[in-house]
């Protein structure tokens, strides 16, 4: 594996790089919570929701991708949820959970403002075992595998009415440093043994219309940037009939597309895929990127 080194540094800490850290989802309008805890406090239930979803598919140790978030609304101003999830590329792996607290609040008739907050930590490992290095006495790949947790925290804020919302989220707020190498190493071969997790800014937003009794329509867009690196932002359009099939396409900035389709089940499950194309050089590579979602939708007295 050339340049290992490289590789490892730009995955896990784009501190130096400063780079996109975390993963992404296109269907991030149905597990709109795993972008912004103060999602909790818009709707009067409580949600199951878990995404997998699969990158890149035929390139070898593409990205992979679980969350699995709970969360809804536990009184007039108080919503509660919690996610974990695991994101594996490459001998990389981080995995980690949450836990927030929404305080939702009336700014008029038409328009309520939630703020959340986040608390959790995040655990990345690097397993050196069975590494085809082309530098076998490469200093940072001495010892055994890489071990690491550091504490995380997400503010986020979020302004919805009756059939709209847009807000706004800090994940990865404390910018937790994190050593990756043994400090004997670091010492003996003078490296740098610190990268940080940077903080990122993400802004959601939807908007469904009502087209007739039986179709709607839903625009959506989500925007992502970390310092020193380009915004990235994604533009989605989903129809819906009889609330409970629907049919939907995003666009990525990049030129990535995907389309999207789901089914509702007596509006208490639901089941979600979708297919990306990349547009870069790794699509004579790659057949696609899958990502499937399965949700309950739930009353808690």
């Amino acid at each position: 594996m050339k340049n290992i080194s490289i590789l490892i540094i730009a995955i896990c800490f784009g501190g130096i790089l400063k780079a996109q850290q975390l993963p992404q989802i296109t269907q991030y309008t149905f597990n709109d919570y795993a972008i912004n805890p103060a999602i909790a406090g818009m709707k009067d239930y409580y949600q199951l929701k878990t995404i997998v979803r699969n990158q890149w598919v035929g390139i070898t140790d593409a990205p992979r991708t679980t969350i699995l978030s709970f969360y809804g609304r536990k009184s007039e101003h108080v919503g509660l949820g919690g996610l974990v999830f695991n994101d594996e590329t490459g001998p990389t792996s981080r995995i980690g959970g949450s836990a927030s607290y929404t305080y939702s609040f009336p700014l008029s008739k038409k328009v309520n403002l939630s703020l959340a907050l986040s608390a959790g930590f995040t655990q990345f490992k690097i397993t050196k075992q069975g590494l085809n290095l082309e530098n076998q006495n490469d200093p940072y790949m001495q010892g055994g595998d890489v071990v690491r947790s550091a504490p995380d925290a997400t503010f986020g804020f979020n302004l919805y009415g009756k059939k709209w919302y847009i807000g706004g989220s800090i994940p990865q707020l404390l910018n937790s440093k994190i050593n990756l190498i043994d400090p004997n190493f670091a010492r003996l071969y003078n490296l740098e043994s610190k990268g940080n997790l940077v903080n990122h800014f993400y802004v959601l937003g939807a908007y469904k219309h009502d087209v007739n009794p039986d179709w709607s329509i839903e625009p959506s867009v989500l925007l992502k940037t970390v310092s020193a690196a380009p915004m990235q932002y994604d533009f989605g359009v989903k129809t819906t009939y009889d609330n409970r099939i629907w049919l939907g396409l995003d666009y990525r900035n990049n030129g990535d597309m995907s389309a999207l389709l789901g089914y509702a089940i007596q509006e208490i499950f639901m089941i979600g895929y979708s297919y990306g194309i990349i547009n870069t050089d790794l699509s004579s590579y790659t057949s696609g990127s899958h990502e499937f979602m399965f949700g309950i939708r739930m009353k808690v007295d």
